[in-house]
């Protein structure tokens, strides 16, 4: 993650959350909504001169991106209040963070053609710039994209971050919930974004995979099947020094050799957004094949028997 971007440590909920029918599907009429920003400064500029909770019209107001902040986030208006009493240098930092976000929200719009070059039928979900709690850099809803505002040092990953999401409401995979699809889930979106970007939030992850690829590929063949998603995706067992999310290198990597393989890219793409057998995918990738073959033999079985469900 861009540790410049947001707090060193970045809390995102990167569940697949199906497009919705409402959702436009023109990039150009796609909503970037900061109201709710406004309404939380007006609410702050209170907090000295109200006997009463200022922030309970700013979540009762709210739009559904402070509506799905709230839980686990947000919680109610009595926990911002007392969050920001206590952190209210650290929420002024934030304060004129958005100033330059017509720019950005002109850059992020490219981004949105790019995918609906790649992938037609794409929705376009809202992205609701909100404030928390300090404990989410943003997530994602039924509802559209979520950032959490507080968070932000500037506006030099929103882009990326931004298309990391966007691919995730495209997302419909199949399959078994193991390590090999969440990681897959997670790379594809990864690889997506940053084709219509240009630019990876990963990069920390990314380079201590390509570092330390071998013995990773090698552990990953021997875990890919179990439901254990430590020191893969989220966190670490602090074993080694490896960091938070290699999964999403991982899945990057499987994607990547998979859309190389393809000579119709735009169906690659289709199928990578539409996944019905992980296990497939991986076979059909090829991006694993020595360390699956040296697995197989280890535990005396065929190579093709691998990639049985």
């Amino acid at each position: 993650m861009k540790t410049r971007y947001f707090c060193t440590v970045l809390f995102l909920s990167f569940g697949i959350i199906k497009a919705q029918t409402a959702f436009s599907s023109d990039p150009l009429n796609a909503v970037f909504e900061t109201k709710d920003t406004d309404r939380f400064w007006k609410a702050f500029d209170k907090i000295e001169k109200s006997g009463q909770n200022p922030f309970t019209d700013y979540i009762k107001d709210g739009s559904p991106g402070v509506k799905g902040f709230i839980e686990f986030r947000i919680i109610n208006a009595d926990s911002l209040y007392s969050k920001v009493k206590k952190r209210r240098e650290d929420y002024l930092k934030s304060r004129n963070v958005l100033a330059g976000i017509n720019q950005k929200e002109k850059k992020t719009r490219a981004v949105y053609s790019a995918l609906k070059y790649w992938y037609p039928e794409a929705k376009f979900p809202p992205v609701y710039f909100v404030y928390g709690r300090f404990n989410s850099g943003g997530t994602v809803s039924g509802d559209g994209i979520i950032i959490g505002t507080e968070m932000l040092n500037n506006l030099d990953g929103v882009v990326p971050l931004i298309a990391h999401e966007l691919i995730h409401f495209q997302q419909n995979n199949k399959g078994k919930e193991n390590l090999l699809k969440h990681s897959l889930t997670e790379g594809i979106a990864d690889f997506v974004s940053e084709l219509i970007s240009g630019e990876n939030i990963n990069t920390k992850a990314f380079l201590y995979g390509e570092t330390h690829s071998d013995e990773l590929c090698r552990e990953f063949v021997s875990r890919l099947r179990g439901d254990d998603q430590t020191d893969w995706l989220y966190e670490t067992s602090k074993k080694d020094d490896r960091p938070n999310d290699l999964g999403y290198w991982m899945g990057y990597k499987i994607s990547e050799a998979y859309f190389r393989k393809q000579p119709d890219k735009h169906k690659a793409i289709h199928e990578l957004l539409n996944i019905q057998d992980p296990l497939l995918l991986l076979k059909e990738s090829g991006f694993l094949d020595q360390y699956i073959r040296e697995y197989a033999k280890k535990n005396h079985t065929e190579f093709d028997d691998f990639f049985k469900n």
